[in-house]
């Protein structure tokens, strides 16, 4: 039982600098919704970060919501919460897996993302995963997106350079290398 396996869980980190995060989340099964975005918002207030909510019908739209948000906003990273659970149909592998791959490749795009949707078999699996109480999995996600967030801002400033050149001796405009200007 997973429950009762121990695992290891990082301590939260820490920031110099405001962070602001944007909560997605489907409220298709509106108590799992909310336990999920109970625990979210408990993790991003203990390192007092803004954060904004906004819903999304279900977990498909959940992606294009942070797509277009992040062309058009300015959010550090993102919380994705919803639950899927396993109907009579195979629509339930569709939403998983779309919704799950959407996510991963706005994260590889270098979006901070964490990924708080539920895929579960029954309400009772839910219910256990979105408990406040309990293993939360939408507080679990927005630690995600925070460790995802102060790594980007780690490496911000670095840059691999071009070829062989370290970074500041990569680029010239005009000139030699002592600013002289050829003539």
């Amino acid at each position: 039982m997973a429950s009762a396996e121990d695992h290891t869980i990082l301590p939260r980190p820490a920031f110099d600098k405001p962070v602001k995060v944007l909560i997605v989340i489907s409220p298709y099964y509106a108590d799992i919704a909310e336990g999920l975005l109970t625990g979210a918002k408990a993790e991003l207030d203990a390192a007092g970060v803004t954060y904004d909510v906004v819903e999304m019908p279900g977990a498909l739209e959940i992606p294009t919501a942070i797509g277009i948000s992040d062309r058009r906003s300015n959010f550090d990273g993102y919380v994705a919460l919803g639950c899927v659970i396993r109907g009579e149909t195979t629509h339930y592998e569709t939403v998983c897996n779309d919704s799950s791959r959407a996510l991963q490749l706005l994260g590889l795009q270098g979006l901070c993302i964490g990924n708080g949707i539920l895929t579960v078999e029954n309400k009772t699996q839910a219910d256990v995963r979105a408990d406040p109480q309990g293993q939360n999995k939408g507080g679990g996600a927005a630690v995600a997106a925070l460790h995802l967030i102060a790594l980007a801002r780690k490496w911000a400033g670095t840059s691999k350079g071009i070829g062989f050149k370290p970074y500041g001796e990569d680029t010239l405009m005009a000139g030699d290398a002592d600013g002289n200007t050829i003539t």
